[in-house]
């Protein structure tokens, strides 16, 4: 099983005092709501409808490098939301697999000069699991054991990561989208509020909050 490196350990621990303490949870609303992102590169999806209907011939050996490559610097907040999205499922999957995609993103935050996108992944991936942790086993038989090192990751405040991404700017309205998924009350408020005060009639970002 992959395990999470020392080094990490002790990043995540200086994370979590940069960041706020972790909100209440929301539902399971970054896993399970399909996102709409028009014509971006997304990870391979199969047909049917609803959330789970992931290419049963996916390599699961290749999802940290495939979405890796579809999380690259160009891409959109919302094709961002979506294809990690689409990773949480196929992490359901293998926690091995799962887990590796994690640290990596979670490693890619904590770098020198991390991005703000690079706080937002990790923080949405972060969150996404963490709403995904009652969905283990949808895809086969639930190992509670292989789940071990991720689930002592998700210890860390992924709300709190894209809070930051939000602080450095960029496309900080489709961030507040996400940040009102993984909050309640008046805090998801707050953020679906400012959300959509920025949202253009007929946007993509638009379409989504309607549809939420």
């Amino acid at each position: 099983m992959f395990k999470t490196p020392k080094t990490l350990l002790n990043a995540l621990a200086l994370a979590i005092v940069l960041v706020s303490a972790s909100p209440a949870l929301a539902g399971p609303a970054l896993v399970c709501i399909p996102f709409e992102t028009g014509s971006t590169k997304l990870l391979t999806w199969g047909s049917g409808s609803g959330w789970n209907t992931p290419d049963r011939s996916f390599d699961l050996k290749t999802l940290t490098a495939e979405t890796l490559r579809a999380l690259d610097a160009d891409a959109a907040v919302l094709s961002r939301m979506e294809n990690l999205r689409r990773a949480t499922v196929y992490g359901l999957q293998d926690p091995a697999a799962a887990h590796h995609l994690l640290s990596a993103l979670i490693g890619r935050a904590l770098s020198t000069t991390p991005t703000a996108r690079a706080w937002f992944d990790a923080g949405y991936l972060i969150e996404a699991y963490r709403q995904a942790v009652h969905l283990r086993g949808t895809n086969g038989r639930f190992d509670a054991a292989a789940w071990a090192a991720t689930d002592e990751t998700l210890r860390v405040d992924g709300y709190g990561f894209v809070k930051k991404a939000i602080a450095m700017g960029g496309s900080t309205a489709e961030m507040e989208f996400a940040a009102s998924l993984m909050t309640q009350g008046a805090a998801a408020t707050a953020h679906r509020a400012r959300a959509a005060s920025a949202a253009t009639r007929g946007s993509l970002l638009a379409s989504n909050l309607a549809k939420d």
